[in-house]
């Protein structure tokens, strides 16, 4: 069925509303009651959760209404209905380990939307806002969007296509981890190489804060690092320094790779994972560069303008821009790895 344009923007309109009654389902705990104690009527829930009973009858209903929770008995008195989180939506919902949660994705939205004023008057100005005006909902859900590759895909498929470079850190090799945000990429590279030692650099205080509690709860030794990339090469040489996700997000990105190249040991590489998108701009375009794009205007652009001059890329970092980028830096082999990233493309960089 074709849909007019007008219906597809209150579509998009009824799905930004849903979006943020999955937020407050994550936030209050709400998904994670119903996971543990099962089906439950408004009352119940609102105790469990330490809610208000009408708010908590409310989002029941929503959620129900919008095929996220089932209703045992929708004719029921409404506060006699009893909701059931279905497994089938466990894992999005809870699980921040599984490749499917995705839950995060409400606490980035949220980031956004108290940052709005702010981003309207930076495109009149040409400025930028400062990624710490996201506020803490921003910081979480990009945080809690990647850790489940991080925690996984990265030990068990990303660092070994690195090959032998990789098994160094078996032995007692280094790795930094530079933009390491919550530290999920790092704790899991301390737990898989246990040999290694396992170096976090990010310039966000409060992302480092969080990595910190995040690997004393982990019970892993990562040493942690407010600096910006420049500092690298005063902690290195290191046998891998990561880039994941953040060298689109960095003012002057040749810049950051030059000091990883530097901070690199003899016959080390940098592993960049960055976003899996189309070769070229076309337009219209699929699902993921219409996402891609959507973050890119309201924040990842926003965030790059706040340093001046800045190379402004953008989310849509293009594998030619990224390979034009690691030459300028001065690296001398660019290749992409054959492995299944998802939203990511990763590429092996050497000197």
């Amino acid at each position: 069925m074709t849909h007019t344009f007008e219906e597809r923007l209150i579509d998009q309109a009824t799905c930004a509303l849903e979006v943020f009654g999955l937020y407050l389902g994550d936030r209050l705990g709400l998904y994670r009651a119903l996971r543990d104690g099962g089906a439950a009527t408004p009352g119940e829930l609102a105790r469990q959760c330490a809610i208000h009973p009408r708010y908590a009858r409310e989002w029941l209903e929503q959620q129900a209404v919008a095929g996220v929770l089932t209703v045992e008995d929708a004719e029921a008195p409404a506060e006699q209905r009893r909701y059931r989180l279905p497994q089938a939506h466990v894992a999005a919902l809870t699980d921040a380990e599984h490749p499917n949660h995705l839950a995060p994705l409400a606490r980035m939205i949220a980031g956004i939307g108290g940052a709005l004023e702010e981003v309207v008057a930076a495109y009149r100005s040409g400025g930028g806002v400062a990624y710490a005006r996201y506020g803490a909902d921003f910081r979480h859900g990009q945080g809690g969007i990647n850790r489940p590759a991080f925690s996984r895909d990265l030990v068990t498929s990303w660092l070994p296509a690195l090959g032998d470079t990789a098994e160094r850190l078996r032995t007692g090799g280094r790795v930094a981890d530079l933009g390491c945000g919550q530290g999920w990429s790092a704790i899991a590279v301390a737990r898989q190489y246990a040999g290694a030692e396992v170096v976090g650099v990010d310039c966000d205080p409060g992302s480092i804060e969080d990595a910190r509690a995040n690997a004393a709860q982990a019970g892993v030794a990562v040493r942690f690092e407010c600096a910006d990339a420049a500092a690298l090469s005063s902690h290195g040489p290191f046998d891998v320094v990561m880039l994941l996700e953040v060298l689109h997000d960095l003012a002057r990105p040749v810049s950051a790779l030059a000091a990883a190249r530097e901070a690199l040991a003899r016959g080390g590489a940098v592993l960049v994972a960055d976003e899996c998108v189309a070769p070229h701009f076309h337009a219209p375009g699929d699902a993921l560069e219409r996402m891609m794009y959507g973050w890119s205007i309201t924040h990842c652009l926003p965030t790059q303008l706040v340093e001046q001059p800045s190379a402004a890329i953008g989310t849509v970092i293009r594998e030619s821009t990224l390979r034009e980028l690691a030459s300028q830096a001065g690296f001398g082999s660019t290749r992409v790895l054959d492995v299944d990233g998802g939203f990511f493309r990763l590429y092996e960089l050497r000197a």
